[in-house]
């Protein structure tokens, strides 16, 4: 079947809802000036703009372009609609974006995500105000709290042109709450929830003088779980001041902070291969187990304007990331006893530290007659990881508990935890964009970055050292044309690469390979209708990823032969309709497979050609409907699906698709004290979130309750 017949296939399928609910509007001719609010475009609380697909955005550009005249499939979650919608976590926000699901395990920090066919930090990058932290072990774990977030915007498909290597599936850049001019307001917030979960929230922000301002958030969280032993705390601090030297000349230095023990639950074993209630709400982890993550962020910004047609941005920033885990992360069902064997006694501590600068020059001018604005610009990085713990991981055997009345019991093991390695990662890039309006319909938006990345890795067990440059290089180009004011038609072709695992801890065997390649090819479209009151948009893609790691079938040593392949759509829906309903719906749906892909098992090779890579569902979609009130009473409702997905390669163990429903109560009870109450997992369902492994999954949490009180000062 072709490429075109394939997409052909999945918008008739998937789709025809949300087209053929749309499609009568493109005979609207909406004015641009009367643009109403649609459901997603929230009035941000630090300078009162609204976000639609003609505000300019910095997704999917370092040329600050709105969605309308972006090559590429975007979308902005504001500050209100996080907070709005039951969000606990960043992550949670982010999944209700199309196309984006959680594949978030206490290993990889509680954030991977999965993306248009490919999952976690290897492939969906994170970005916190636009800059990236590198990956490490395959954990990420900031940021979390979305308390500090003012906007998070959505980069769908292949972007290494924009931020280098490892963001072939999207990339997800979380942007703080900013300083601003004016009155000096505080918001308080306290909540309290059914298992206990307690929050003492502070936003303040505002001017001290004519030119200095101010912005700091504090959010206190912990709670005793819906889990036997499920305790939890979270810290997360932010501070930012703004000098305003001139007009044309601004310096922000920001700090955030966070500290998190988060419930450490590893999931619930599968009996026999099947899910059984009665064990949900068990914890088989250890009585001394540990799991806490304190990472800091700091930054310098400069923005200057140089003259009418020129103006420079410089961003300095130090990271700093300390973890440790020590816990029994594996609960396997032994059928011939008739209990749980739990092993895999890990004991590990991540000690990570960045520097880097970014410096970036934007030109208006002119270009063989034509209007066009050009973004250069240099990024230089220097990692530096640690690891300790107790590997080879090589402890024979495990405990035997009870599944139904499992003792806690004490951390043990045979191998010391001691220094295992450490590494630095140098890396430098020069990038450039560039987009040129061709005609009054027709633009042209192009980019092109080069990497060069040098990791020396030292292994503290026997004191060999080892290490690896790796180059890489990516570019994209874009047309974008302009039926009218209000809806654009686009289409792109972009590059993007990852590394065969976290290049700030690759592996003395894994440096010896380069990096993967993959190619995109993407068309939609986004409009506005309705005078303003409405949004669409839809996305079809086709992506090809190659050199993936496969078994060689005679020498079962790896090697760079494999190959995957997704297509899919996505699409979005925003209405502000009569009598303040508001309705925000995405869908998507994809096909990932992999074209060529050995693996060995049991001295054999095995191909799984054909297979869907694992973590990935084939549909996903979201639905959030509200309705303002008399008596300043607002309520929402929202609908999330993620469909069935494999735990393995071999596709031999799955993960249930679910659909959860959240609900939401506000009252503006007096001019600056609001009551808020939310409803999460209404229908009380039975479902894995995510899996720790094909016979162990991560449940989702059951209903429960949150209660609110805003007081703004």
């Amino acid at each position: 079947m072709s490429r075109n017949s394939k997409l052909h296939t999945l918008a008739a399928n998937a789709l025809a809802p949300c087209l053929a609910f749309a499609l009568p509007a493109f005979a609207e001719d909406p004015s641009p000036s009367a643009l109403a609010l649609p459901s997603t475009a929230i009035t941000s609380s630090s300078d009162n703009e609204t976000v639609t697909l003609a505000t300019p955005l910095p997704a999917g550009s370092r040329l600050n372009l709105s969605a309308m005249d972006t090559p590429a499939s975007t979308s902005s979650l504001t500050r209100e609609a996080i907070e709005g919608r039951n969000n606990l976590t960043v992550q949670d926000a982010v999944t209700r974006s199309p196309g984006i699901t959680s594949v978030a395990t206490p290993g990889n920090g509680n954030t991977a995500l999965s993306a248009r066919g490919f999952s976690g930090h290897g492939s969906v990058m994170t970005l916190f105000d636009g800059s990236r932290m590198y990956t490490g072990a395959g954990t990420q774990s900031f940021p979390v709290d979305p308390w500090m977030v003012e906007r998070i915007d959505v980069i769908r498909g292949p972007a290494s042109v924009l931020y280098g290597e490892g963001a072939t599936g999207a990339v997800i850049n979380v942007i703080p709450k900013k300083p601003f001019a004016g009155e000096i307001r505080n918001h308080l917030r306290l909540g309290y929830d059914s298992y206990d979960r307690q929050q003492l929230g502070l936003d303040s922000g505002g001017s001290l003088s004519e030119r200095l301002s101010y912005r700091v958030t504090l959010n206190r969280q912990e709670g005793n779980g819906w889990i036997d032993r499920g305790d939890s705390k979270n810290l997360a601090m932010s501070a930012a001041l703004r000098f305003d030297a001139s007009d044309d000349l601004s310096f922000t230095l920001a700090h955030e902070r966070g500290d998190a023990d988060p419930m450490n639950y590893f999931g619930t074993p599968l009996i026999d291969g099947h899910y059984r209630d009665s064990l949900r709400k068990k914890n088989y982890n250890l009585k001394d187990s540990a799991q806490h993550y304190h990472d800091e962020w700091t930054r310098f910004n400069t923005d200057w304007v140089i003259s009418d047609s020129i103006s420079a941005n410089n961003q300095l920033y130090y990271l700093k990331s300390r973890r440790h885990w020590r816990n029994a992360e594996d609960y396997t069902w032994n059928s011939g006893v008739g209990q749980l064997e739990r092993g895999s006694y890990l004991e590990i501590k991540h000690d990570q530290e960045q520097v880097g600068d970014r410096q970036s020059f934007t030109f208006d001018h002119s270009l063989f007659g034509l209007a066009s604005k050009t973004v250069v610009g240099a990024e230089y990085n220097r990692i530096r990881f640690g690891i300790d713990s107790n590997s080879p991981y090589n402890d024979i055997g495990g405990d035997f508990i009870d599944p139904w009345n499992p003792a806690p019991g004490y951390f043990h093991s045979a191998s010391v935890t001691r220094p295992q390695s450490d590494s630095t990662t140098r890396t430098f890039a020069l990038f450039a964009e560039n987009r040129t309006q061709l005609s009054e319909r027709w633009s042209l938006v192009t980019g092109i970055r080069r990497d060069q990345n040098h990791i020396d890795r030292t292994n503290l067990v026997n004191d060999s050292r080892s290490d690896r440059s790796l180059s890489g290089g990516n570019w994209r180009a874009g047309l974008v044309f302009a039926v009218n004011d209000a809806l654009s038609l686009y289409g792109q072709y972009s590059t993007s690469e990852d590394g065969v695992s976290d290049l700030a801890t690759l592996s003395p065997s894994q440096q010896k390979f380069d990096l993967t390649e993959a190619k995109q090819t993407e068309f939609g479209l986004k409009q506005l209708f309705w005078d303003g009151r409405g949004e669409w948009t839809l996305a079809a893609y086709h992506i090809v990823k190659k050199k993936l790691l496969v078994d060689n079938p005679t020498t079962h040593q790896k090697e760079q032969a494999g190959q995957q392949t997704s297509d899919g759509l996505e699409a979005t829906l925003e209405l502000a309709l009569a009598n303040q309903w508001q309705v925000s719906a995405n869908a998507s749906v994809v096909r990932a497979k992999y074209d060529d892909f050995d693996q060995t098992v049991g001295g054999q090779t095995v191909s799984r050609a054909g297979n869907r890579p694992s973590n990935v569902p084939r549909r996903t979609a979201n639905l959030w409907v509200s309705k303002g009130f008399s008596h300043n009473v607002d309520a929402g409702m929202g609908l999330r699906y993620v469909d069935e997905r494999y735990a393995n390669t071999a596709n031999s163990q799955s993960v249930p698709g679910f659909t959860v429903v959240d609900a939401n109560l506000g009252w503006q009870v007096l001019p600056d004290v609001r009551l808020g109450l939310q409803l999460n997992n209404l229908l009380d369902r039975r479902y894995a979130a995510t899996a720790h492994s094909g016979e162990q999954w991560l449940m989702g949490e059951p209903r429960s309750y949150f209660a609110t009180v805003d007081y703004s000062f």
